[in-house]
């Protein structure tokens, strides 16, 4: 069974983001030494990394006039 957590999608994403960096820091040289599943789940967080919308904002999107609302 799911459990839902109370937290917010774009709040959730930016901890997973915050976990993947950590691990890829700690990985950064090499990780063939890791058990089995331990390195599936590495692949498996690089696969949906590269998946996943960005959260951060293009340069289009920053640039762009600022609308006022009336």
């Amino acid at each position: 069974m799911i459990e839902h957590h109370p937290i917010a999608p774009e709040h959730a994403r930016a901890i997973c983001e915050e976990i993947g960096e950590r691990l890829r820091y700690v990985l950064r040289d090499d990780y063939t030494n890791l058990p089995p599943r331990l390195r599936e789940l590495v692949n498996e967080l690089a696969l949906q990394d590269c998946e996943a919308p960005s959260l951060v904002p293009t340069i289009a999107e920053i640039t762009q006039p600022l609308v006022v609302a009336a």
